[in-house]
């Protein structure tokens, strides 16, 4: 009886998993949290759009409910590319146990395809071998997937999992899908780590494949690299007697502390450089209050800062606000213990949290003397906002391309959807800015950087001002 109880207890959990999971039961949980919540909802669905909105939003929402769970998260980005905001996305909670996760993903597409089976294909002189077919490893060697002609079409190949992380991805799991045209490979089919959708481009040349911003494999031999694992952990060094690099891959608010302790342990060589490049490409954001630490090696004159509202509803202050209350500790944790204050005190209100200022400082600091900053169009969000305060310095000037253009709106909430394994991610915060040009096509450059130069950080050394 007992063990019977046991299994019984065991069903109903799956059940009850099964029934958080369902992609309508969470498709609509998101619509209805982002229309609440979402700070630029009335900007991005008025008059003249809302019938198109209706519309798209109740076709998938019928879409929705024959759509497995494993696919949900693609339809769901589906929906908020509408919005066409950088800040909101669905994310998988990859903190699930293994199996779980394992299970989760079990059902998706297979091929018969293994190592073993593509190595003899490879090997076999009475097939003719397209150049993109083989094996392929990413630069760490943790992930390996094979490239094989598809059997029914000569200009298709899939692209399935050889090795992986076993948790997301499994061997034989299909990756991706490309067609040949005219000698030129083109992905009809890419997914991401999350088995999302996702518009990849790729550029082969002989044994690279570049797939841009996700990085590169190569077939044969892997070169030699320097590799950072911590890619979002700031770094500083002297490159010379004269110049230092500061490079900031993200300012989240988690790593604000590694920020400002890199300031305080290099601050004698601080003193001592001439000239401090500032590296905040692909720096996709975070906090405003991240940067603050930084300013006053810039500053020459008060800095104007924008002003902006937060959206108080109760989900944005418990998912935004105290989120971060508890993952912050000093100053940082003061500070957002008033912020929260402040908006419970103005519930469902637009609350202008920061008013336009202008931050002074006693002292301007003779060195670093001059200062660059790099930048791209992967510099977004409150990355753009501490370049807008940058620039502001006699010392500064911007090299790069323009910036994301992703302005408009700042913060972070991450709500729990009713399954366990996503996350619904969108900004609480609006700036109230004028300059709305800024907001869409990005901030210019002074001297923008060509895309046939490879060294960046040499280019801003060498440039005579």
């Amino acid at each position: 009886m007992k063990h019977l109880y046991l299994l019984f207890c065991l069903f109903l959990s799956i059940n009850s998993e099964a029934q958080t999971c369902n992609c309508s039961t969470n498709f609509n949980f998101m619509v209805r949290q982002v229309k609440k919540n979402y700070v630029g909802f009335n900007d991005k669905v008025d008059k003249s759009n809302q019938k198109q909105f209706d519309v798209f939003t109740d076709s998938l929402q019928r879409i929705a409910l024959t759509t497995s769970e494993s696919k949900c998260i693609s339809l769901c980005k589906e929906w908020l590319f509408f919005f066409k905001d950088k800040h909101m996305t669905i994310a998988f909670n990859a903190n699930q146990p293994k199996d779980s996760i394992l299970h989760f993903f079990s059902k998706e597409e297979k091929t018969t395809w293994s190592e073993a089976k593509l190595t003899s294909h490879l090997a076999n002189k009475k097939i003719k071998v397209d150049s993109v077919e083989g094996i392929w490893n990413n630069s760490t060697n943790t992930n390996k997937f094979g490239v094989v002609r598809d059997t029914l079409n000569q200009n298709k190949f899939i692209g399935f999992i050889i090795k992986a992380d076993g948790t997301f991805w499994i061997p034989q799991q299909v990756k991706f899908k490309l067609i040949k045209k005219i000698g030129h490979y083109k992905f009809t089919d890419f997914l991401a780590r999350d088995h999302s959708n996702y518009p990849a481009k790729v550029s082969i040349c002989g044994d690279t494949m570049d797939l841009k911003e996700i990085g590169k494999f190569y077939r044969n031999v892997i070169p030699n690299q320097n590799l950072d694992y911590n890619q979002f952990n700031p770094k500083f060094e002297k490159l010379d007697a004269q110049t230092s690099l500061f490079t900031i891959p993200s300012f989240a608010i988690e790593l604000k502390k590694k920020t400002d302790s890199l300031l305080i342990k290099n601050a004698t060589t601080l003193e001592n450089t001439e000239h401090l490049i500032i590296d905040v490409r692909n720096n996709t954001g975070g906090a405003a209050d991240a940067f603050e630490k930084i300013l006053p090696y810039l500053y020459t004159n008060p800095i104007l800062t924008e002003s902006a509202q937060v959206l108080a509803t109760d989900e944005n202050i418990r998912d935004g606000y105290e989120r971060i209350f508890n993952l912050v500790s000093g100053d940082t944790k003061e500070n957002y213990r008033k912020k929260i204050v402040k908006l419970k005190a103005n519930r469902n209100q637009l609350y202008l949290l920061y008013p336009a200022d202008t931050i002074k400082y006693d002292t301007i600091k003779k060195k670093p003397s001059r200062i660059s900053i790099l930048m791209n169009k992967g510099s977004s969000s409150s990355s753009e906002l501490f370049i807008l305060q940058a620039q502001q310095s006699k010392k500064v000037k911007l090299y790069g391309t323009n910036s994301s253009g992703s302005i408009n709106y700042l913060e972070r909430v991450e709500t729990q959807m009713p399954c366990k394994f996503f996350t619904l991610i969108y900004p609480p915060a609006r700036l109230l800015r004028a300059d709305k040009e800024k907001a869409n096509v990005g901030i210019k450059p002074d001297v923008e950087i060509l895309s046939n130069v490879k060294d960046w950080i040499q280019f801003v050394k060498e440039y005579k001002l």
